[in-house]
């Protein structure tokens, strides 16, 4: 099966400052986003995930490499047919009722006048902004403006959805309503490509991950791949007993108190709460997470970086 995309050897560099002296933003990027799957892509502020969506939605030439979508090359126009996109900043006429604003991002993904109004009503309904139909975008919040944007990605019922950072500016419900969202397109057979720093809605969300630091490709993969199974340490709620020496308290009252141990330890440190005569409530297991991932990947990076750095010194 064609890839929705196809990303080979992507660089990106940029000319900056009067000297012009040059900046890579992006270094041989080299992905494969499959057909019907929810791909989360991650990094640090600067790593180059919007400078690839710019690149994918030919808001940017790229200085080398090539990628495609559904088979087309991104310099062929019609690659970006079937792609519903919202950028990290949108911006929007504020004068457009969001009404006005959907009309006209449905006319241009040439929607049939026949199914404009029913699409249209039903994708506000969807974002919540139904009661907000008649109301000028410049009188929208920020949240507003973010459940707009990812309204008109969906108006034209694209095949592959891509978000740069959606749930930006959204309060825990609207983050609820864009998750459920994302879900739905993936059950109704849709791509969704979304970058986010929300890296809890990424593991939740994504059937894959790609990571991204200084403009280079750190890992991808399905999450068990990246993740792994390891545990990272236990925490430990025990009552009638004083906390194993070593142990790093988290809370502690005259009831019971809660403990953090590394995982090599936890048989241990339980062995001598048991032995003081304590009762263990609990025992949680603290897994390996992205977030851990990404910063272990942030720090090779920078490791690197600074070792090339004294050896050009």
């Amino acid at each position: 099966m064609t890839p929705a995309i196809r990303i080979e050897q992507l660089g990106k560099t940029y000319l900056s400052g009067f000297w012009r002296r040059p900046f890579v933003g992006l270094q041989g990027l080299s992905l494969e986003v499959p057909e019907g799957v929810t791909f989360g892509f991650v990094g640090p502020n600067g790593a180059g995930k919007t400078t690839t969506i710019k690149c994918l939605m030919g808001l940017q030439r790229p200085t080398s490499g090539n990628a495609w979508i559904h088979g087309v090359p991104l310099a062929d126009p019609r690659s970006r047919a079937s792609v519903g996109f919202m950028p990290e900043r949108p911006y929007f006429y504020e004068h457009l009722t969001a009404w006005e604003f959907m009309d006209f991002y449905a006319r241009l993904c040439e929607v049939p006048a026949a199914d404009r109004n029913g699409r249209i009503e039903a994708l506000l309904a969807r974002v919540g902004l139904e009661r907000f139909r008649n109301v000028p975008l410049r009188k929208f919040s920020k949240g507003m403006l973010q459940r707009a944007g990812i309204a008109q990605a969906l108006v034209g019922d694209p095949r592959l959805v891509v978000l740069d950072e959606p749930m930006s500016g959204l309060d825990p419900l609207g983050r609820v309503l864009v998750r459920d969202i994302i879900l739905e397109e993936r059950r109704r057979g849709r791509t969704v490509f979304f970058s986010s720093h929300i890296l809890s809605d990424v593991e939740s969300l994504s059937d894959q991950v790609a990571i991204l630091v200084a403009g280079t490709l750190r890992g991808v993969g399905t999450l068990e791949q990246l993740v792994g199974n390891r545990v990272e340490s236990v925490e430990i709620t025990f009552a009638g007993a004083a906390p194993p020496p070593g142990a790093t308290v988290l809370r502690a009252s005259e009831a019971s108190a809660t403990i953090r141990v590394p995982a090599e330890e936890v048989d241990a440190a339980c062995r001598a709460i048991l032995a003081a005569s304590g009762s263990i409530l609990e025992v949680h297991r603290n897994a390996r997470t992205l977030e851990a991932v990404l910063l272990d990947e942030v720090e090779r990076a920078r490791v690197v970086t600074e070792q090339r750095l004294g050896v050009l010194a």
